[in-house]
């Protein structure tokens, strides 16, 4: 799915409204319609709407919902900034068809601390959409102070009052802090950074049939990560194949104490398809490795570190999950890397030891995947003083150096060089534990090897990751989940997308 900007969503309704043909009041009732039809499906214990309108044509969306809900038996109470103010010509519309309804009153904002928000109510945030151009001021800051304060639940229309789609405010503006953000047709940028996030809860996103031309053809750079882009790449494996078909892995690291790092890289690049695997580590790992991962073979390399990484012609190679940092490790990394010109894979103590001189990059093979965490990140090209800008870096140094970053984040993104990001929106804060990115480096690792493209083993690799964490999280709780609970639920993800392909199992 395209991530647009604000304004190229404006032109998006435009377009709509010229080629069905359709008036915008129409579209605006059309977005209403969604709008109600998913509070009334999803909120069958809440019958109490407190609706914040705008006099723009967010707030005509608001309007619109409000007579929407109230024929399905809501109690709807309707506030705006000034009774007898200024509104879009389709807001004043849909405010004249809401006094027809005796059962829903009209209110200024000033009127709200006399409301009673009890426990049974949804604030329901209508203020400003996507056209907000500078922060909150005024009695419209003021009410969404007010209602921030509020225990009751919080939704908002499009975009969260106070929040720009693309960008982030200075600090310090306030921004209303929704449970739910009820959006329109695609993602917006603001949803899937940390900074501006956080503001808009759960993100639904409501089609409501723009039209389709539009998105095909309007150029993006930003995407989401959908189940329809992972059902495109996934290649179903075919029944006339052999463990020679789906390519070579080894997954190099382990040191003495951190063995655990490579068993899960390798468990995991085994689970997502590797037709051969092998683990290159040290010595001290051999029965560790040999007693959890019987089906892999197991390349020794130094005693208690990696001492030397020999490349051999059809692998691929995955570096870093547990590798230490001693010095003959390092010596031997760098020794690969100058003699080994095919994509790779790179993660944890492997970029921090090409961390250590901007130079080493430049030694890394082209169409690399390299999966940063923020601070390894920071260590490979600098601080930045936000997420935006960090990407804005990353975007920069993968067409410098010709390679794909996996920034991994909750919302991980993946910088091509060719300047797209795909954000990622599987996954859940069960990842947060030690050993996450180790799996995930095993995934990208095997899925290169079956010869999925780097751009497109990222994607589907990344999505994959998060899925099966979603799979474990219900199962066991993002609290009490393991990343070896991930691994064991790569199979249940992997029937799924067999069956949307129309695979038989």
């Amino acid at each position: 799915m395209k991530i647009f900007s604000a304004e190229q969503i404006r032109g998006w309704d435009r377009f709509t409204i010229v080629q069905e043909p359709v008036s915008s009041i129409q579209l605006m009732e059309r977005a209403s319609e969604a709008l109600a039809g998913w509070i009334s499906e999803n909120c069958k214990n809440h019958k109490k709407i407190a609706l914040f309108c705008g006099n723009g044509n967010n707030g005509g969306d608001g309007l619109a919902a409000a007579r929407i809900l109230y024929m399905k038996g809501f109690d709807v109470d309707v506030f705006v900034k000034n009774v007898k103010g200024k509104f879009s010509d389709d807001a004043s519309v849909n405010l004249k068809r809401l006094r027809d309804f005796s059962g829903i009153s009209v209110k200024d904002f000033k009127e709200a601390d006399q409301y009673n928000f009890d426990s049974k109510t949804i604030i329901l945030d209508a203020l400003f959409g996507t056209g907000l151009s500078r922060p909150l001021e005024g009695i419209s800051k003021e009410t969404v102070e007010f209602l921030n304060e509020k225990s009751c639940i919080k939704m908002s229309v499009d975009v969260p009052s106070g929040l720009p789609a693309d960008h982030l405010f200075e600090e310090g503006a306030v921004i209303f802090k929704a449970d739910y953000t009820l959006s329109f047709q695609c993602w917006k940028k603001s949803f899937l950074h940390p900074e501006t996030g956080r503001y808009a809860g759960k993100v639904i996103i409501l089609d409501i049939d723009l039209h389709p031309e539009y998105s095909h053809t309007e150029a993006a750079v930003d995407f989401v990560i959908d189940e329809k882009l992972a059902d495109s790449i996934f290649k179903p494996r075919q029944e006339f194949s052999h463990k020679g078909t789906y390519g070579k892995v080894t997954i190099a690291g382990g040191s003495y104490g951190k063995i655990g790092a490579v068993v899960l890289a390798t468990k995991a690049a085994l689970k997502t398809g590797a037709g051969l695997t092998f683990t290159l580590a040290p010595e001290c790992g051999y029965a560790i490795l040999q007693t959890s991962c019987p089906e892999a073979m197991f390349i020794k390399s130094g005693t208690r570190y990696i001492e030397n990484i020999e490349a051999e012609e059809g692998m691929v190679y995955g570096i870093g999950p547990g590798l230490g940092s001693d010095s003959q490790t390092e010596k031997g990394l760098l020794h690969f890397l100058k003699n080994y010109k095919e994509p790779l894979i790179l993660d944890a103590d492997a970029l921090n030891i090409i961390s250590k001189n901007p130079e080493y990059l430049r030694q890394v093979p082209g169409k690399s995947i390299i999966t940063p965490h923020p601070r390894e990140f920071e260590r490979l090209f600098g601080s930045t003083e936000n997420s935006f800008e960090r990407l804005r870096l990353a975007i920069e140094k993968a067409a410098e150096f010709n390679i794909y970053i996996v920034l991994k984040d909750h919302h991980t993104q993946i910088v091509t060089p060719e300047g797209e990001t795909y954000y990622n929106i599987t996954g859940n804060a069960g990842l947060a534990k030690g050993g996450s990115g180790d799996i995930l480096t095993g995934v990208l690792t095997s899925l290169l090897a079956q010869g999925y493209s780097a751009k497109n083993a990222c994607i589907l690799g990344v999505w994959l990751h998060g899925k099966a964490a979603d799979v474990a999280a219900e199962k066991y709780s993002k609290e009490s989940m393991l990343p070896t609970d991930v691994i064991n639920t790569f199979g249940s993800v992997f029937e799924e997308l067999n069956r949307r392909n129309g695979v038989k199992l």
